[in-house]
């Protein structure tokens, strides 16, 4: 029996053996099928596989067969439709940006052409108005009524601001300074008109803070605590801004004029090159929907600018030439040149930074409305500011040097003399006059509908934003941060960790019930990073680090975004 048994187990034994060598054979035998077909479908043969003595046909491995397979293999876009759909939009988007930019371009441009006629025409009859007010008030008896309105204050402001400019430009020899700018190298000129830019664009953005707070010193209630130097210290500063500024833009149209008039076109041929290296500047660099928005009114500003440079290049060169209109055919070629090469540089700057940063062409109809509705908030009882000082906050456009450098020099190339030239001339202020009114209508008109498509009619009723400043507001955080800190430390070091805690949770207490200030929107974002370092020394000394992430600052809108507001990390 146990013989019998013995047998039984070693006969089962061997045939599980052998059922494991027949599926270790089935296995190998699959994997050389597998290496024989990938190898057939390069033209090859597995030389270890199991047709190792089967001889197959040298066609099979000829070129003809290699040439045959890549004319006639194929593939299926269709298999990653969501890409190529994305590239077909991004293509559609850079062909769009050409139209919806020059838009964006027109209008921004007759906003700031309203903004500079302002100036010339509807300024010097509102300061009449204001200093007929300031005398015939007080003769009528009027004295419990207020002398002038604050809007007034700062037109009177603005038109001595003018008048003082003036006299001290009228010092100014425009010839010495050409014949001196002419006689430099080239290299040197396009290193002083380089530093003039960013000059420029320095003076632009602390020259407007200067004049709104010589505004807002003039118009302050004087019921509240004096917190300033004085009106006069302002006004002195505001003067010596515009003429510095004037001085400024003088030298780059005389850098340009230079340019127009050298023999060979070299130093026209760099300036202009200049405009080119702004691609290389800013396309290759990420841009969110603000900074492209500061981009896009740097671009209005800087093309208004330079239009009225031209204009100034061609009438000293018409003066030196006494009026021939020849000259001017002679002329307009480069100027013609000039422009074109300014808006072609815009246009595939624009192109390549929407899609660079898959940023729609739809945003610059956003970007139009908002423009508009500086000009409809300004026109509304509740306005506070006026629209040219708003154009110079959301552009940097301040118009007040520009129009002082454009009145000297027609002041000196147009000669007036006689009752006829005094003609000529109202003719020609009623004509602006005129202008101006239409440019205003027309602006108006259209800025009603862009804010109504925007659907921003509600906002024009919204209260101004509030007076406190936000930076006070973050400083008295940080402190209060620094001694609720101050206050866990010695408890830690003294009872361990349960102490801190339980100290800590009065503290937050108190913390919460204490009133808050307002904040002002318009200084939000230059508070975020401390608010966000002050919430990570919270949340890293309670461990509530990711509820504290959560309520960071939401992003600006494009209403409180001015020229040099700091977005990101960049101001573009």
């Amino acid at each position: 029996m146990a013989d019998s048994l013995s047998t039984g187990l070693a006969e089962e034994k061997e045939k599980e053996k052998e059922g494991r060598e027949r599926d270790k054979k089935a296995a190998t035998t699959d994997k050389s099928k597998d290496k024989d077909g990938a190898t057939e479908a390069l033209g090859f043969n597995d030389k270890n596989g199991g047709s190792k003595g089967k001889k197959r046909n040298l066609s099979d491995l000829s070129l003809v067969r290699f040439i045959t397979t890549e004319l006639t293999r194929g593939y299926f876009l269709e298999h990653n439709e969501a890409k190529y759909t994305e590239r077909r939009e991004r293509v559609y988007t850079c062909l769009r940006i050409p139209k919806e930019l020059e838009k964006l371009m027109t209008f921004g441009f007759f906003l700031c052409l309203d903004a500079f006629l302002y100036v010339f025409t509807l300024l010097p009859l509102r300061v009449i108005l204001a200093l007929l007010r300031l005398f015939t008030v007080p003769c009528c008896g009027l004295s419990g009524s207020r002398l002038l309105q604050p809007a007034q204050v700062c037109d009177v402001l603005k038109g001595f601001i003018m008048v003082l400019c003036y006299s001290m430009m009228s010092y100014v020899d425009y010839s010495m300074m050409y014949h001196l700018i002419r006689g430099q190298s080239v290299i040197k000129l396009y290193i002083i008109y380089n530093m003039l830019e960013v000059a420029d664009r320095l003076f632009s953005s602390f020259g407007q803070d200067i004049l709104d707070a010589l505004y807002w010193t003039a118009t302050e209630p004087k019921e509240k605590k004096r917190a300033h130097i004085g009106v006069i210290p302002h006004f002195l500063m505001a003067v010596l801004y515009v003429f510095l500024h004037a001085i400024l833009i003088m030298v780059q149209a005389t850098t340009l004029n230079v340019a127009f008039n050298s023999h060979n076109k070299s130093l026209l041929t760099i300036m202009m090159s200049n405009n080119f290296v702004e691609i290389k500047g800013s396309v290759f660099k990420k841009f969110e929907k603000n900074n492209l928005f500061q981009m896009s009114n740097s671009d209005i500003k800087e093309r208004f600018t330079n239009y009225i440079l031209l204009l100034i290049v061609c009438l000293r060169n018409m003066e030196q030439f006494s009026w021939n209109p020849d000259h001017f055919w002679v002329l307009f070629p480069d100027v013609l040149m000039v422009m074109a090469s300014e808006i072609a540089v815009d246009v595939v700057k624009h192109a390549f930074i929407t899609k660079f940063n898959d940023i729609s062409a739809d945003v610059y109809g956003e970007y139009r409305a908002s423009l508009a509705f500086d000009l409809v908030s300004s026109r509304q009882k509740n306005a506070y500011t006026d629209y040219s000082d708003s154009v110079s906050r959301r552009m940097g456009f301040i118009p007040l040097p520009l129009a002082l450098l454009l009145i000297r020099v027609v002041t000196s190339s147009v000669k007036i003399q006689g009752s006829l030239s005094f003609m000529c001339v109202l003719l020609f202020y009623l004509g602006m006059i005129t202008l101006k009114v239409l440019n205003s209508i027309v602006l108006l008109g259209r800025s009603c509908v862009f804010v109504k498509e925007a659907n921003m009619e509600e906002k024009l009723f919204d209260p101004p934003p509030s007076v406190v400043s936000s930076r006070a507001n973050s400083r008295a955080h940080r402190t209060k941060h620094v001694h609720t800190s101050a206050q866990q430390e010695p408890a830690a070091d003294k009872g361990g960790i349960s102490l801190a805690s339980d100290i800590s949770q009065p503290t937050n207490m108190a913390e919460s019930s204490a009133p808050t200030l307002p904040k002002s929107d318009s200084d939000t974002f230059l508070t975020t990073p401390d608010e966000e370092d002050d919430d990570k020394i919270i949340n890293a000394d309670t461990g509530l680090e990711e509820d504290g992430l959560k309520h960071r600052t939401p992003k600006k809108d494009l209403l409180e975004i001015d020229r040099f507001t700091i977005c990101g990390n960049r101001i573009d």
